[in-house]
């Protein structure tokens, strides 16, 4: 533990400055504003409650557990400007009501090359010779790389073993996979370039019944994951993270979508 504060955290102002950095937020473009974005009265976070998404139901797990911060990979803000008032505006009320904190990382959590969503399933897949590639806003999102052969049906299971997921598999190329390209969550415009890039599988997140004949056409193996499911691992190795470096009670909350 190399950051331990106080016996009953780290403050707040320190634990975000801590994760803009360390996540790069301000140094890549998003579709939202990113980090703290709601701010509660709370002056120290001891208990981090992790999530993919921001919904009442999540909120109040978290406050039935004495959260003092949500974090989350998908924020509450998507531009502007942004109306606190509906939907967005009883997710606010509740959070500063029972005083958590929201911290949101949409793009910085899928880049990062340690605790990122596709990192982590690079890791999990046991890539090697990993690059990065498929720009979004001015970033690279996604990673590709090999590893010895591997029956493609074997990288299925081992996606629905460890995501709990139901993947899907376009089987159009070899049967052994070596060179995988990963891009969680929205990719399935993306089964071009991986193949490009000479990948012979390709995992996503969400299908698309456009892309089922691109993927034929390239020979190509695609795997659909989930869109949910592929970015669980993310807020977790991130949280994993934390509790490391600050001493933090992380605990993620799972609430699978099917989408």
């Amino acid at each position: 533990m190399k950051n331990s504060f106080t016996d009953k955290g780290v403050p707040v102002t320190q634990l975000a400055d801590y994760l803009d950095g360390y996540l790069r937020v301000a140094e890549i473009a998003d579709y939202g504003p990113q980090g703290l974005q709601v701010e509660a009265d709370k002056a120290v976070v001891g208990r981090i409650a992790l999530a993919v998404d921001v919904a009442p139901d999540i909120i109040e797990a978290a406050v039935e557990w004495r959260a003092d911060m949500l974090l989350v990979h998908h924020g509450i803000f998507w531009g502007g400007p942004e109306r606190i008032a509906g939907p967005l505006g009883k997710r606010v009320r509740w959070l500063l009501k029972n005083d958590i904190h929201l911290y949101a990382a949409h793009l910085p959590l899928d880049a990062h090359q340690t605790v990122g969503n596709n990192a982590v399933l690079a890791d999990l897949l046991e890539l090697e010779n990993r690059s990065w590639w498929a720009e979004i806003k001015g970033t690279p999102l996604a990673v590709i790389g090999t590893r010895a052969p591997i029956a493609v049906e074997e990288v299925v299971n081992r996606l629905n073993t460890n995501l709990q997921t139901s993947a899907r598999l376009l089987g159009f190329g070899p049967q052994l996979a070596q060179r995988i390209a990963i891009l969680s969550g929205a990719g399935a415009d993306k089964v071009g370039e991986a193949k490009a890039l000479g990948a012979d599988t390709y995992i996503t997140g969400e299908t698309s019944h456009a892309h089922f004949w691109q993927a034929a056409d390239y020979g190509i193996n695609v795997i659909f994951g989930g869109h949910y499911a592929t970015e669980t691992v993310g807020v977790q190795a991130l949280g994993r993270h934390l509790t490391s470096e600050f001493g933090v009670e992380c605990r993620f909350f799972d609430y699978p979508t099917g989408m």
